[in-house]
């Protein structure tokens, strides 16, 4: 693995009025490190996406991408600078077809040429498992096949930096496992991968490390058995007293 640091959060705050979303958050990751992101509904977690990725600015603190001082610039940057995501309840272009989704996310997300961008989009169709739908209007997909679509639509952008939000939610144990193995493939790449989610053991499958937030705070982070056995953990995030 690189030991290059790719993303820092350094002391990030953002409330609205009274509540505090996150609170003092400081975090970073390595190039090719898979890190996983538990907690509880409502901790902040895709805010803190929401602040990496340029939808929302902090109060205070600092976002840092490939040493540079992101916080300030918009989302569309921070994609072409190779930051792409997911969102946790899709939401395709659903008078367009799949392929159309992609190219979208290649030509204006990436910034690729056509014909650069339509290779890339049957690579990723492929990759995702979803060549078969290449030419279906993405409003009528499945709930598993707009996860595909959400994940595809992520890589369509050529990120060095992936963010996953529950992108599991939802799905059988079977489809599940498919998801995490293309998962793998993506790391396998070199793409670095920052994921959310509350499948836990499709989590585990991938990442190298886990941290865990409550009240938009950075409660442990670790490596992953060390933290899932945390006396913490298991009562803020599992409800199990300690």
């Amino acid at each position: 693995m690189d030991n290059e640091v790719l993303l820092r959060l350094e002391g990030v705050s953002k409330s609205y009025g009274a509540l505090k979303v996150t609170d003092d958050l400081s975090f970073s990751l390595r190039e090719g490190e898979a890190l996983g992101v538990l907690g509880p509904n409502g901790a902040g977690k895709s805010t803190m996406f929401n602040l990496i990725t340029g939808d929302v600015r902090p109060d205070v603190g600092r976002v840092v991408y490939q040493g540079r001082d992101i916080t300030a610039l918009a989302p569309s940057a921070r994609c072409r600078l190779g930051i792409g995501r997911s969102y946790q309840v899709p939401h395709p272009l659903a008078g367009m077809t799949v392929f159309e989704n992609l190219l979208v996310a290649a030509l204006y997300g990436a910034g690729l040429e056509e014909g650069a961008a339509n290779a890339h989009c049957v690579a990723v169709l492929d990759q995702t498992g979803l060549a078969h739908r290449a030419n279906q209007l993405a409003g009528a997909l499945t709930l598993l096949d707009r996860k595909r679509l959400e994940l595809a639509r992520a890589l369509a952008t050529r990120p060095k930096l992936l963010l996953l939000d529950e992108i599991a939610g939802g799905l059988t144990d079977h489809e599940a496992q498919a998801l995490v193995q293309t998962i793998r493939d993506i790391r396998a790449q070199g793409v670095s991968i920052v994921w959310i989610e509350h499948v836990v053991h499709a989590l585990l499958a991938v990442v190298d490390r886990l941290i865990v937030i409550h009240f938009g705070a950075l409660l442990t982070e670790g490596p992953p058995a060390e933290v899932m056995a945390s006396a913490a953990v298991r009562e803020v995030y599992m409800g199990v007293e300690a």
